[in-house]
């Protein structure tokens, strides 16, 4: 059974984190990971960074941009994930842009992803039609999941396809806009979860993109199964720095 169905088995709500692969530091990554499992985090998201992200905040951008000039890249990323399921057994996800998985070559990237212990996906820039054409039966040989972002302008019927040809979860985005951290939910987003909730999709939602403390994390996982949570652990590695990880998931739940 894949890992994110497992976390998604237990009643807890979920607390998946997000941080760009080589921010700080080049080398932060596993030290990032397991200091994150250890401090009782759900699931973990690896950002890939991306020279040109469109859906990503300023604190996501501005992370993404040192890590590349810290020489992250995609090779790196897999150099540094090779022996990371000997310490580390929760789901995985990488999110990233289509472009450079195409650059990697897609086959050999599925390949590597399993090879290393990658779970899932979220790739942003690629359409649902065309990854169900093209690409689910590649996902599935290699056992990756790919996950599907929905907002408040998705239509029903959109959110029923995306539901029907989802696996692991659906990334509920609270808002149409780019990520970052706000510090509460207004009365649209709040519809907009009794919305989807009221649509009993067989796929898990998790809210993304807003969440950065624990009255946004519980408003949040009121009507989902879980949050994901970005731009406001960056700032605070930013600030705090890794040794302190576990200062930040204790004062989300």
């Amino acid at each position: 059974m894949n890992r994110i169905d497992l976390a998604f088995q237990g009643s807890q709500k979920i607390l998946s984190i997000y941080f760009s692969a080589g921010y700080p530091n080049p080398d932060d990554t596993i030290t990032i990971i397991k200091a994150l499992q250890s401090s009782g985090v759900d699931m973990i998201e690896i950002g890939l960074p991306f020279s040109d992200p469109l859906a990503d905040g300023p604190t996501i951008q501005k992370s993404s941009t040192k890590a590349l000039r810290n020489g992250m890249s995609t090779e790196k990323l897999f150099q540094q994930l090779e022996n990371v399921r000997n310490e580390v057994d929760i789901p995985l996800v990488l999110m990233g842009y289509f472009n450079p998985m195409i650059q990697y070559g897609i086959e050999s990237f599925c390949q590597k992803c399993e090879s290393v212990g990658i779970d899932g996906l979220i790739i942003p820039d690629l359409p649902v039609e065309i990854y169900d054409e093209k690409y689910k039966s590649l996902f599935d040989q290699h056992g990756l999941y790919n996950m599907f972002l929905i907002t408040p302008q998705t239509s029903d019927d959109r959110i029923r396809y995306i539901d029907n040809i989802s696996n692991g979860f659906i990334y509920m985005v609270s808002s149409a806009s780019v990520t970052g951290a706000k510090s509460s939910f207004g009365e649209i987003q709040t519809k907009y979860f009794n919305r989807i909730a009221n649509m009993n999709l067989k796929t898990p939602q998790l809210v993304g993109f807003g969440i950065s403390n624990s009255s946004t994390f519980e408003a949040a996982t009121k009507f989902s199964k879980g949050a994901i949570i970005g731009s406001a652990f960056i700032k605070f590695l930013e600030k705090e720095g890794v040794m302190e990880i576990e200062k930040f998931v204790k004062s989300i739940r």
